[in-house]
């Protein structure tokens, strides 16, 4: 019966709220984790017998073991989740995550790239020659101008191209889709890989594949990121998301709408765009400090 109710979960997260299978995994994980914690010798029980002092004793034995905080709280949302289903579906009565608060986490800011380094990547590195720097550069270039996720980059098809209208369409989270307009540099970028493309009879509908014609995987779009980045910056972390950090940051730096920033993030919530507006407050600060006769 339970096994019953945790299919019944992951239909509804897969099938209703279409979630990615990344996501997906890491919810089974999550609650898994917490059914061995509660139930170690796996004996049957039932499921609305679980109460707050196990969750609590499981959030315990996590911060114990030194899992971060971030990480614990991204468990309890797993939790929190899977027992508001249950509840909605009338399984239990009583949701057990009502009485729990998850540790406090610091403020992380999002890490991204200073513009004049951005500017240094594109006007004097060096990439390979021949199609794939082409197409390394390019990627640089979508994911910089673009700011979208490394799925929604390697998802891309050329059908979801519209360079007489300068847009491109992304199929990003639970399966929304949204139009992110482009530069007209971008677009002759675009026009130029697309014509080597097809010159090598690369026929793959796919928007970036290999020289020999295969999709690109998410792992080769990372390593050649990681690649060009290290050329110009020395932050710590060189991943396509610090590119759409970078994209938001520069953005609002120079004046966007932060709701406009927003829809081309493709983000459902406001709260999740005001994280970079702490990046422009601090540049604020730096200008401020710098210019102003009692700035110090």
């Amino acid at each position: 019966m339970f096994d019953k109710q945790i299919h019944s979960f992951f239909d509804y997260l897969t099938f209703e709220k279409k979630y990615s299978a990344h996501t997906i995994t890491s919810y089974k994980n999550d609650i898994g984790q917490f059914i061995a914690f509660i139930n170690p010798n796996n004996e049957s029980f039932a499921i609305a017998d679980i109460n707050y002092q196990q969750i609590r004793a499981w959030v315990a034995s996590l911060l114990k073991d030194k899992i971060a905080a971030r990480s614990v709280n991204r468990k309890l949302s797993s939790l929190k989740s899977f027992f508001k289903y249950l509840q909605r579906q009338q399984i239990i009565d009583v949701n057990p995550m009502a009485k729990i608060s998850g540790p406090k986490t610091p403020k992380r800011l999002p890490v991204f790239v200073d513009e004049h380094q951005m500017e240094d990547l594109f006007a004097e590195v060096k990439f390979e020659e021949g199609f794939n720097g082409l197409r390394d550069r390019l990627i640089l270039d979508l994911f910089y101008q673009t700011g979208i996720r490394r799925s929604e980059l390697t998802n891309l098809k050329e059908i979801d191209l519209d360079l007489f209208n300068s847009t491109i369409k992304v199929l990003g989270k639970r399966n929304k889709e949204r139009i992110i307009p482009i530069s007209l540099p971008l677009k002759r970028n675009l026009e130029t890989y697309l014509k080597v493309k097809q010159e090598l009879n690369l026929s793959n509908p796919m928007l970036l594949v290999s020289e020999k014609g295969h999709t690109l995987s998410e792992q080769a779009v990372y390593n050649s990121v990681k690649k060009y980045l290290s050329q110009v910056t020395t932050i710590q972390k060189k991943s396509p998301h610090v590119l759409r950090h970078t994209f938001a940051t520069h953005l609002l730096n120079n004046g966007a709408d932060i709701n406009a920033v927003k829809d081309l993030l493709g983000h459902a919530n406001l709260s999740a765009t005001q994280v970079y507006t702490h990046n422009t407050i601090e540049k604020l600060k730096k200008s401020y400090k710098q210019a102003h006769p009692r700035g110090d």
